[in-house]
């Protein structure tokens, strides 16, 4: 991870503690696993720092409710906000409610549609999301390919909310591999939407066994997904062994599923990584200090055989 404060910066900010600086977050939704290891993380990054009074607030992915959530923020006069952002293609007028009230705000997580454009005082801080897609996709590649599936592998991609653009990107991700020649074996038969829940991916798993959909490989934009996914599977009677199913995330749940040999493939995103880039991020701009505007933290891939690693990571 970049380091987005100078040490003597972070120093500063410490040191100013007694300060007392407001921080304002609002989450697109606090019913989210990963989004309450963000939540956690951040909560526990300021408590760290010191001398920062933080409000939370739940948008409920309402577009408008976070919007003025923002709003409320600037009025208030808070010194920084951070914003996971309700719907990604919304975030132009967030962006301008905060740059008119002259205060830095930083995403997370959830890339901006107006990533490329941001004003100077505000930034961007997550993982490169279409990385994901392929690091998942190149391991269920290299799994098929050990199993001899090389001749017409099929693959259901079970999607994340839609209007975010982490679900978009990871799908690019696997088709971007199944259109290399490496795995050009592999074939995208199916991809719907199950909005990042475990139970209405469930639900779309048991529609496509009842469809009889024929697929060698599931792979879901998260975890909370690819469990629901697993759910279904094993109560339809299908041998887990018969199946490749990735998620994306390494979530608690996710580490128990695979060393119980029902998940094959995860992607570790790093949740304090981006929490605590973001609410260094938020301060130093707070603070008059310059940024960096796009942040990436490497995402990690997760097998069996290095999942002991991430046992307690997220």
């Amino acid at each position: 991870m970049k380091k987005l404060v100078s040490a003597s910066a972070l120093a500063m900010l410490m040191s100013t503690a007694a300060q007392s600086e407001n921080l304002g977050i609002t989450m697109g939704t606090f019913d989210d696993n990963f989004m309450t290891l963000v939540r956690t993380a951040m909560l526990a990054r300021a408590d760290e720092i010191g001398g920062i009074e933080v409000q939370v607030e739940d948008a409920q992915n309402d577009v408008g409710k976070q919007l003025n959530q923002i709003q409320n923020f600037v009025a208030s006069g808070v010194d920084a906000i951070i914003v996971t952002p309700a719907d990604t293609d919304a975030t132009v007028a967030m962006s301008n409610a905060a740059e008119q009230g002259g205060i830095p705000l930083v995403y997370v997580n959830r890339e901006p549609v107006n990533i490329d454009t941001l004003p100077d005082n505000q930034a961007f801080v997550a993982s490169d999301e279409i990385e994901a897609g392929r690091l998942q996709a190149q391991r269920a590649c290299a799994l098929l390919k050990e199993q001899g599936k090389t001749d017409g592998a099929k693959v259901v991609v079970i999607m994340g909310d839609l209007a975010h653009q982490a679900s978009r990107l990871r799908t690019q991700g696997v088709e971007d591999v199944a259109a290399t020649g490496e795995c050009g074996f592999m074939e995208v038969v199916e991809k719907q939407t199950a909005m990042w829940w475990r139970t209405p991916a469930a639900d779309l798993m048991t529609n496509w066994l009842t469809a009889s959909v024929a697929f060698d490989a599931v792979l879901a934009n998260n975890d909370e997904m690819a469990i629901g996914a697993i759910q279904a599977l094993k109560a339809a009677g299908m041998p887990m062994e018969d199946v490749i199913v990735g998620g994306i995330d390494a979530t608690a749940d996710a580490v128990a599923a695979m060393k119980a040999g029902d998940l094959d493939i995860t992607v570790f995103q790093n949740a304090a990584g981006q929490a605590h880039g973001a609410v260094d991020a938020a301060m130093a701009l707070a603070g008059g200090e310059d940024v960096e505007q796009k942040v990436y933290i490497p995402f990690e891939l997760v097998t069996p055989a290095n999942v002991d690693s991430y046992a307690a990571v997220n």
